[in-house]
């Protein structure tokens, strides 16, 4: 259904011709043959634009719209004369009128045109609302303030930083850190906040789109460029956008990107027309910027602009006093969502998630939570949860094996499910024999010294553990 239009004018002329034309394209329309009759209108019905005449009998269009402005400020109105009026028109511009139609000549298209602009933005503004309600309560929701020293190191720039609304941010850091609620987090707490706070991945969209999806495009600027489209530049206006994985960006994309760092200007793709906004820009990246700038895969103006405030957010295997409290508060909220009742982590569990070096950090440790809590039954988390769930990857094989050994150990007892100890211990031998090989450059002669061990037990293990064999005769 289409959007509903309430048109005030006191020629019934008009009362019948604009509701005919609107109809037949799908508008409801009210109409209301005075000020006060519109007023009433919109006191009981609620309506999404206003057509408000002029000059009418009883109030003036201007005496409306000023109560309209005080009473429904957010209503969308568009003033209509039987005679353009310069002064009348810039009053109710200033007013909050949003356009300006004569009646006198045929306003068929130029209303329908007006119509659709104003709707459609109208439209985009709830959506960015509902948008930016969402982030807010996700971010609520997901945000737990670790309590170690990096992380309060963290903290305390953010505080700082929130107090300027301009400031360019970068955050760096590796995937599933938490870069996003610390932007996230740098926004409600700035001046911003009842702004919108938009944000796009860089790395998720396709570079030939990226453009179009900052700064818009206007009608007929590409093949499929239909109508005209808002970038999310204009849509953030007076909040704050995010650009994830900033260092996706093409060289060409960010030139453009620099010129709205320094003027807080720029043009839709295929437009003509510079569009000044106001935007805080907080971008992150788990890549290396400053060797992306001297391998010239970055521009180096740019990342000085981006980099005003920087800010390093540690992965979790640097701040492991977080690790359980953030393993708590997964537990609670996943109890919550799948109706679950696990109430405590074992000890022999907690040295496990203490161990585990989580090389997907907190993103890692989130979704092994929801895993478990998901498919298991119980009121606590045990080793063997955890020794079942965390699958391990070849190039972290062994690191899991021993963190799962050191659990059992520190637990003092076996998990009640048992465990793989030979499946164990062998991925222990097989990380100390790669160890040795390395720093003995291969030499199987020199790795069995080190390893205090017969050449030819250690050709039998290699072959075991699937070591790429070596000649017999090789040079010690």
């Amino acid at each position: 259904m289409k959007a509903t239009v309430l048109v005030i004018d006191d020629d019934e002329t008009i009362r019948h011709f604009l509701p005919r034309e609107l109809r037949a394209e799908g508008y409801q329309v009210l109409t209301a043959e005075s000020g006060k009759a519109g007023l009433q209108i919109l006191e009981k019905e609620p309506v999404d634009l206003v057509l408000l005449d002029i000059r009418m009998p009883d109030l003036s269009g201007i005496q409306v719209l000023e109560r309209i402005r005080q009473q429904w400020p957010d209503q969308v109105v568009v003033m209509l004369t039987g005679e353009p009026d310069h002064e009348t028109a810039v009053q109710a511009m200033r007013l909050g009128a949003r356009d300006y139609l004569t009646k006198g000549k045929p306003i068929r298209e130029e209303l329908l045109l007006v119509l659709n602009r104003e709707l459609t933005s109208q439209r985009l503004g709830r959506e960015v609302q509902h948008h930016r309600q969402e982030k807010s309560q996700k971010f609520s929701r997901e945000f737990v303030r670790g309590q170690s020293q990096a992380m309060q190191a963290v903290y305390t720039i953010v505080d700082q930083v929130a107090q300027s609304d301009s400031t360019s941010v970068l955050i760096e850091g590796e995937s599933g850190t938490g870069k996003e609620l610390i932007a996230h987090w740098i926004h409600e707490l700035s001046a911003r906040r009842e702004k919108p706070m938009l944000e796009v991945n860089c790395a998720a969209i396709p570079r030939e789109l990226l453009e179009s999806e900052l700064f818009g495009h206007e009608k007929g600027a590409f093949t499929d460029a239909r109508q005209q489209k808002q970038g999310l530049l204009e849509l953030a206006n007076g909040g704050t956008l995010f650009l994830d994985e900033v260092g996706e960006m093409s060289l060409t994309i960010q030139v453009k990107l620099l010129r709205v760092l320094e003027r807080m200007t720029f043009k839709r793709v295929g437009g003509t027309k510079d569009i000044t906004v106001s935007v805080r820009v907080i971008s992150a990246t788990n890549q290396n910027l400053e060797s992306m700038v001297r391998e010239q895969r970055f521009r180096e103006d740019l990342f000085y602009r981006l980099k005003v405030v920087p800010i390093r957010v540690p992965p979790l295997r640097e701040r492991r006093e977080d690790i359980l409290p953030l393993a708590r508060h997964f537990l609670a909220q996943f109890n919550r969502q799948f109706g679950k009742t696990f109430a405590t982590i074992e000890p022999g569990a907690e040295q496990i998630l203490v161990s585990y070096p989580w090389p997907g950090n907190i993103r890692e440790l989130r979704n092994l939570f929801e895993r478990i809590v998901l498919l298991s039954q119980g009121v606590r988390i045990q080793p063997q949860h955890l020794t079942a769930a965390i699958a391990p990857a070849p190039s972290r094989t062994d690191v899991s094996s021993l963190t799962v050994l050191r659990g059992i150990l520190e637990a003092g007892q076996i998990p009640e499910g048992g465990f793989d100890l030979e499946g164990t211990l062998g991925g222990i031998e097989r990380d100390i024999i790669r160890r040795a090989l390395d720093r003995s450059g291969g030499n199987q002669s020199k790795t069995a010294e080190v390893l205090q061990m017969k050449r030819d037990k250690l050709r039998y293990r290699m072959k075991l553990y699937g070591f790429q064999d070596l000649p017999a005769a090789d040079v010690g």
